[in-house]
């Protein structure tokens, strides 16, 4: 979605809206609890760009610290778009299939420290082939199911007949072992602390199977956002691939350590009784299975539809508003709502201090 470039220098009042904003105050403060968690931990955040599709704001992570230096990408276009800009560690967390994609997999490892997931042993042939035609070598990683039922081996054996055969390949050089997991509904610490553990513990078990055939396990790449603070806890575990954080949202608010940094404006362009009519819609703000962001500082607002470029809401509180007042969104599906954008307008102090490229929008490959 091409937006109207404000100047920098520009009040937040004067933004043409709707616009994606990043509070760099919030964000910033985000980073830094990073930086903090992984000071002197063997363990280090490796930031998905899945989350934010902008180099601009994963760099800035790994300039304010405890990263390790590379993010994780969901496809091939979002690992290009990574490495093209300059960051040259690159996670890909997807099964990549198919000889064009594993071309560009393999082509981007003669630049650039590639490395892929894996679960299925004809996928990784495959992979080998296509690399060793090209003459370069791509990292690999075994993804392991740990809950949420998708791609991943789902046992210690399936674990180690992977781990064995790409030894045996050539053009690929096996690293070690991946999981991704989800905790529900709004959880304590303590309950963080038990499901994380417990997930990324079925992990480690596929590692230490691979470790009692005589392999090395370099890497066990386990751990998001909600297990942030648990995975560098857990002896073993390398680096995580937390993504929510940067930006937040809604639904993650019980990670109170972070602030919402990503927030969509939005005008009022009807206001009759309770009923509430604003210029952002579908194209902007649209999530899956119709979840629809949330008004922030006013729980008393609800969305009733979403329309293409507009939105309904009904307030509890008749003629709480006015046409043309500002609102703030956050978003309910952050990497979502982050693709229907072209760029970030960077805030701070009421002001707008920069404009940034969301590069890796639309990379679906």
């Amino acid at each position: 979605m091409l937006n109207v470039q404000p100047s920098i220098g520009s009040r937040i009042e004067d933004i043409i809206t709707p616009a994606l904003l990043i509070d760099l105050d919030a964000l910033e403060r985000n980073f830094r609890v990073i930086a903090e968690t992984y000071s002197g931990e063997a363990c280090k955040m490796r930031q998905h760009a899945k989350n934010i599709k902008s180099p601009i704001v994963l760099q800035r992570q790994i300039d304010i610290g405890g990263t390790l230096g590379g993010v994780c990408a969901a496809k091939v276009a979002e690992a290009e778009v990574m490495i093209h800009a300059g960051i040259k560690d690159v996670l890909i967390t997807s099964q990549i299939v198919g000889k064009d994609k594993l071309e560009r997999l393999a082509g981007l490892a003669k630049i650039a420290d590639v490395k892929v997931c894996v679960d299925q042993v004809d996928n990784l042939r495959e992979l080998s082939k296509v690399a060793t035609s090209i003459g370069s070598k791509v990292g690999v990683l075994i993804e392991v199911d740990t809950s949420m039922g998708r791609a991943g081996v789902r046992s210690e054996e399936e674990g180690v007949i992977l781990a064995k055969e790409c030894e045996s390949l050539p053009s690929v050089e096996f690293l070690g072992v991946m999981s991704h997991q989800t905790v529900e509904g709004w959880p304590n610490k303590e309950t963080r602390f038990t499901e994380g553990r417990r997930y990324i513990e079925k992990c480690l078990a596929v590692k230490s199977a691979v470790e009692a055939s005589g392999i090395e396990v370099k890497m066990v790449s386990s751990g998001e956002t909600f297990s942030y603070d648990v995975a560098p806890q857990i002896e073993g575990v390398t680096e995580v691939e937390g993504g929510t954080y940067a930006l937040m949202s809604a639904p993650t608010g019980y990670m109170t350590q972070f602030e919402i940094a990503g927030k969509v404006l939005t005008s009022v362009i009807g206001a009759r009784g309770n009923i509430v009519h604003i210029d952002a819609g579908f194209r902007c703000l649209g999530g899956p299975m119709g979840v629809t962001p949330v008004v922030e500082s006013d729980i008393d607002i609800q969305f009733m539809r979403m329309e293409d470029t507009t939105s309904v809401l009904k307030s509890d509180i008749s003629n709480r508003y006015e046409i043309g007042e500002q609102l703030y969104l956050q978003s309910s599906q952050q990497d979502i709502l982050v693709n229907r954008w072209d760029q970030f307008i960077a805030v701070r102090n009421g002001l707008v201090e920069g404009v940034w490229d969301i590069t890796a929008r639309g990379c679906h490959h």
